[in-house]
């Protein structure tokens, strides 16, 4: 369903919070209506996230935004992106006027459609929302869309969240925990050192901060089924972030018949967000300092 009007879908706050509200439409990218204020709180985001992420964010992310020609001036395109995207990875960005349904979501990503809503956050709002805006989807999660294996794993992802849609909710808890601590809180081992990849974290100047430079949390190596059964943390800054080696390696652990992991995860207790095993690979054992030990989803 398409409407002529886009419209914005928020969050509703209540007395417990922010309570997730979806939309299933797909539109056009209303640019002739972004206003000048809409326009300067995306310049001011990306010369503030360009300005720190140098030393931090993956050499693909940084190179990718300049592909991309992000920094142009004011909210890009999606109609300009759209033509980088298809002759390179073949995916395609659509506006979603906010939260999607995972079956939804899923399909999207299968079909190499990625999701972006077409609304940008207040300046008053400058370094916390409760979902996820423009500049979160765009700047965040997009650039890494014009890596060849990235991209496929995103597709792949899609693949399986629709069979674990099928399947039941714990195994679409387990692959929602995948999706968490790669796509969006990732990290990433290089020869130049440990840098950030997941676009909760370089859309986000106080985690591009905290992930690498704070003591408190973990920075454990990435294993698929230790992923798959660790909380996280929708809350605070994550406690625990996982390692890849590469990009290569994601994808390959990723391939196989998630059906079995599913079965065999159901029979198993889940880790708390902060815990750290004997048989982890520990590249940073956290203090945890200012932890908290309830909330974890």
């Amino acid at each position: 369903m398409n409407h002529a009007n886009p419209r914005k879908i928020e969050h509703q706050h209540t007395d417990r919070g922010y309570i997730p509200v979806y939309t299933t439409d797909v539109v056009e990218q209303p640019w002739g209506s972004y206003s000048k204020t809409d326009h300067d709180v995306w310049d001011t985001l990306f010369r503030r996230q360009c300005k720190l992420l140098p030393g931090r964010a993956c050499q693909a992310f940084l190179e990718n935004v300049e592909r991309f020609g992000l920094g142009d001036g004011g909210i890009p395109r999606f109609t300009d992106l759209n033509k980088l995207l298809a002759r390179t990875t073949g995916w395609k960005l659509v506006a979603v006027e906010g939260l999607l349904p995972d079956d939804v979501f899923f399909n999207h990503l299968a079909h190499r459609r990625f999701p972006v809503s077409w609304w940008i956050r207040n300046p008053e709002k400058l370094d916390y929302l409760s979902e996820p805006d423009l500049f979160h989807d765009l700047f965040g999660h997009v650039p890494l869309l014009l890596n060849p294996v990235f991209a496929d794993y995103m597709q792949a992802y899609g693949q399986g969240g629709t069979k674990a849609f099928g399947i039941g909710p714990e195994a679409l808890m387990n692959l929602t925990r995948l999706y968490w601590y790669t796509v969006e809180f990732g990290l990433i081992n290089t020869p130049e050192g440990m840098r950030t990849y997941g676009s909760g974290i370089v859309s986000s100047r106080g985690e591009s901060i905290y992930c690498l430079d704070s003591p408190a949390p973990n920075r454990l190596g990435f294993n698929l089924e230790r992923v798959m059964r660790t909380r996280y943390r929708i809350d605070t800054f994550q406690q625990t972030y996982f390692v890849i080696d590469s990009f290569e390696q994601l994808f390959e652990v990723t391939k196989a018949n998630f059906t079995p992991i599913y079965a065999r995860l159901k029979q198993q207790t889940d880790y708390a967000a902060a815990e750290v095993l004997i048989e982890d690979r520990v590249f940073t054992h956290g203090t945890h300092e200012g932890f908290v030990s309830d909330g974890d989803r």
